[in-house]
């Protein structure tokens, strides 16, 4: 993976469209898609704060093995765990979680929905038998 798949990956993992990367980078729209397509060199400076606002190294950042290690901890910093992943598989992994939380997400827009029905059908019969009275 070159170095642009590798900005562009870290890029869409964060969810961030290419005109706010832009923003972020104070350069224009075109000038940072170009830097995606590989068709602008990449000075030193601009690859450390790309690689700033990753938090990342820029050496990880240049990496092009597809290794990788993610460290989670909790907010109270009593537990730390370590999973190993490709960059593929990690942002793979990333993809797939926010297609499950977009699914639960529509799921409870479906059960409101349904719930909003059913009181709106208990209204109507409730009307019904009070005109058959």
């Amino acid at each position: 993976m070159s170095v642009q798949d590798n900005i562009r990956l870290l890029r869409e993992s964060n969810r961030w469209s290419q005109e706010e990367m832009a923003q972020r980078l104070n350069m224009s729209l075109n000038g940072y898609a170009k830097i995606e397509r590989g068709e602008t060199k990449l000075h030193l400076g601009k690859l450390t704060q790309i690689a700033q606002l990753f938090n990342i190294d820029v050496v990880e950042l240049m990496t092009t093995q597809d290794k990788g290690v993610v460290f989670f901890m909790n907010e109270k910093c009593d537990y730390m765990g370590a999973n190993y992943y490709g960059t593929t598989q990690y942002i793979n992994h990333f993809s797939e979680i926010e297609k499950l939380n977009q699914i639960i997400q529509l799921k409870d827009e479906i059960i409101a929905q349904k719930d909003n029905e059913l009181e709106a059908l208990k209204k109507l019969v409730a009307i019904l038998e009070k005109n058959q009275k």
